[in-house]
């Protein structure tokens, strides 16, 4: 309703108000009793009830319109409420003069401990909606309210008198007696499995409410309260294990302020951040060790029991042979005993696990490849949308099994990680746990290593290919360009010249043609061929490398219009080496000037462990890329060829650097 909006978080102030109010009496309570420890004892009751506050404070002002957020302030009245009415008796002994009795709090005292699960209960009914599961629990609710009123109503009507300082105060509700006093007493004790079988419909209200539940989210916040709500039997197993080793319940102390610190915090991560954690894993693991821990106080009990029988109670050779006997026993059933725990609690973690040891085993007999962990992941995550992305080697991109691009833009990505560096990414489909995924990409990263090494393997064979065709291509092209310039150049002189020898000879005799001239034609169409020649062949191999790759270079940045800084190493090179590295930084310092708008180049060749190494690099605005058909992918190929590698490097505004590696033998 319109008019209710944010009345839950209006309670939850007004509420937190309270509870300021009482942890301040109780902390005045504490210091008029005289007792250090009623100081301490109040002091963590106090700290311990506004950490629930604070938390339902903090889920208020997140979630305005839940009622959870009341509900856990009032959770945090309880142990506010029970450390300081423990110390009012203490205080109105010792301070009786600043301290005033109440009858009514002296009354209802008491029979006031049953209210101390109310909040709680309710708490467990409404979480994590603020609404009761269905119109039928509406009657758990009413009882959670009713059964405690009644019970300390009844038991205030008791005669018997209060225990000091309150001895001679009367009973602000009056007394029964005779037969009147045996129904009431009845009838309170009637009403302790009234209230044991409401806390245990809560619990069923719980249980109901997750199974009813499509929504992830609400399933998941479900999961955390009942994380928390793990305390209580763990409280049981400390209370347990204290009467065994101390003799007390002394450690139920530290159970009960556990309890009332992990509820509150599971409440409102559920509700503020329920994927903060994988909430199965953390109760698969939870259940896993108190079972255990069980079993090691249930065999410690018997053996103890049993050598006490044999050698006596307080012997130490019984205990430390009912130590060692709890060790042998469960050591080697606590890995058996989680799967079996995750099979039941963390379904998910147990199939992923299996998926992917059963298709290791799978892949080593031959019987399946390593390429399907995709699908065997999104079938035991049941998550269709799951990719895996294998990163390949020298490079930052992913792609999938197929060799396609795959961008790892999906929900909370995980890397899968081997030997310190990143080789693929798990892509979940939709929002899971991520710890699960880790623990996966931990447990398929062989397989991830494996397909990843296969698909480089496979471009470099598709590269090959390509590089192979184009080179074919472009061979076929240089030949018919090498045909057409012979054609129509050189070839075309030297007919020409051949038809006007011819003429010459045949018009020798009768001096009709002028053979001086025809001759000093001749020589100038025979010297134009030569340079046509000499150009064609300079294209094929430059004669300037005759002079060594240094030389070559000096002559071909001298006819660059920016300045460039030549440093080339004196050694002798290889022709074709020399030859492949004179194109690799023609092209470059060609590219630098035409295209990158450059105001200096460096260009670095040097040697070193049997490479030549060709550096081009420029100022200019970068941005270069390797286009099919551009003359840098023709170095690709040309430097491939060679048997080395070329690496481009062009970040937008900052240069552009050209390296080749060239195989360089001795």
């Amino acid at each position: 309703m319109p008019g209710t909006r944010g009345l839950p978080r209006l309670i939850a102030y007004a509420t937190a108000l309270l509870a300021a109010l009482l942890a301040g009496a109780a902390v005045v309570l504490a210091a008029l009793s005289g007792s250090v420890f009623a100081a301490w004892y109040v002091g963590v009751g106090v700290l311990l009830g506004l950490v629930s506050v604070a938390l339902g404070l903090v889920v208020a002002a997140r979630r305005p319109d839940n009622a959870v957020a009341p509900l856990l302030v009032l959770v945090g009245l309880v142990p506010i409420w029970m450390t300081g009415s423990d110390v009012y008796g203490d205080a109105v002994a010792h301070r009786p003069d600043l301290v005033g009795v109440s009858a009514l709090l002296v009354t209802v005292q008491p029979g006031s401990w049953m209210f101390l699960y109310v909040p709680p209960a309710l708490l467990a009914l409404l979480f994590p909606t603020g609404r009761l599961p269905g119109r039928r629990w509406r009657w758990v609710v009413a009882g959670l309210v009713v059964v405690p009123v009644v019970f300390t109503v009844l038991t205030a009507l008791d005669p018997a008198p209060f225990p000091a300082p309150f001895a001679h105060v009367p009973h602000a509700f009056g007394t029964v007696h005779g037969i009147a006093y045996q129904i009431v007493g009845v009838t309170a004790i009637a009403l302790l499995p009234v209230l044991l079988g409401l806390l245990v419909a809560t619990a069923a209200a719980m249980v109901v409410r997750y199974r009813r539940e499509p929504d992830e989210v609400r399933r998941a916040q479900v999961k955390w309260f009942a994380l928390g709500a793990l305390f209580v039997p763990g409280t049981l197993l400390l209370c347990w294990g204290s009467y065994l080793f101390l003799g007390g319940p002394d450690l139920v102390l530290v159970g009960l302020a556990a309890t009332f610190v992990a509820i509150p915090t599971a409440t409102a991560i559920a509700i503020l951040r329920h994927d903060l954690y994988d909430v199965d894993r953390a109760i698969s693991a939870a259940v896993t060790y108190g079972i255990v821990t069980a079993g090691l106080l249930g065999f410690y009990t018997a053996a103890t029991f049993l050598g006490g029988l044999a050698v006596g109670r307080e012997s130490t050779v019984a205990a430390a042979a009912a130590t060692a006997v709890c060790a042998a026993a469960l050591a080697p059933l606590r890995t058996r005993l989680q799967r079996s725990v995750d099979r039941r609690l963390y379904p998910r973690r147990q199939a992923a696990l299996a998926a992917v040891e059963d298709l290791v085993r799978r892949t080593h007999a031959g019987t399946a490849e390593p390429e399907q962990l995709e699908a065997a992941l999104r079938t035991a995550l049941r998550d269709p949308g799951l990719r895996v992305g294998y990163r390949l080697p020298g490079t930052t991109t992913y792609v999938d099994a197929d060799g396609a691009p795959l961008e790892p833009t999906g929900p909370q990505p995980v890397p899968v990680r081997l030997g310190g560096a990143d080789i693929g990414v798990l892509v979940p489909g939709r929002v899971g746990s991520r710890e699960l995924l880790r623990e996966v990409a931990g447990a398929g990263a062989l397989l991830v290593e494996v397909v990843r090494l296969r698909a480089e393997l496979s471009q470099a064979l598709r590269d090959v290919e390509s590089s192979r065709a184009r080179l074919l291509h472009v061979g076929y092209s240089e030949r018919k360009r090498l045909e057409r310039d012979l054609h129509d150049g050189a070839q075309q002189r030297l007919v020409s010249l051949g038809m006007a020898l011819r003429l010459a000879q045949r018009h020798l005799d009768d001096g009709s043609v002028d053979v001086d001239a025809l001759l000093d034609q001749a020589v100038a169409e025979l010297g134009t061929a030569v340079a046509e020649l000499r150009q064609i062949a300079h294209g094929l191999r430059p004669s300037s490398l005759d002079d060594g790759l240094a030389h070559a270079l000096t002559t071909l940045v001298g006819t660059v219009p920016v300045p460039v800084s030549l440093d080339v190493c004196a050694d002798p090179v290889p022709d074709d080496v020399a030859t492949t590295a004179y194109y690799v930084a023609s092209e470059a310092v060609v590219n630098a000037v035409k295209h990158a708008d450059a105001a200096s180049i460096g260009l670095r060749v040097a040697r070193i462990d049997g490479r030549l190494t060709v550096q081009v690099r420029d100022d200019g605005k970068g941005g270069a890329r390797l286009l099919p058909g551009a003359g840098l992918a023709g170095l690709v190929d040309r430097v491939a060829a060679a048997g080395g590698g070329l690496r481009l490097t062009s970040p937008l505004g900052q240069g552009t650097l050209v390296e080749a590696q060239l195989p360089c033998g001795s």
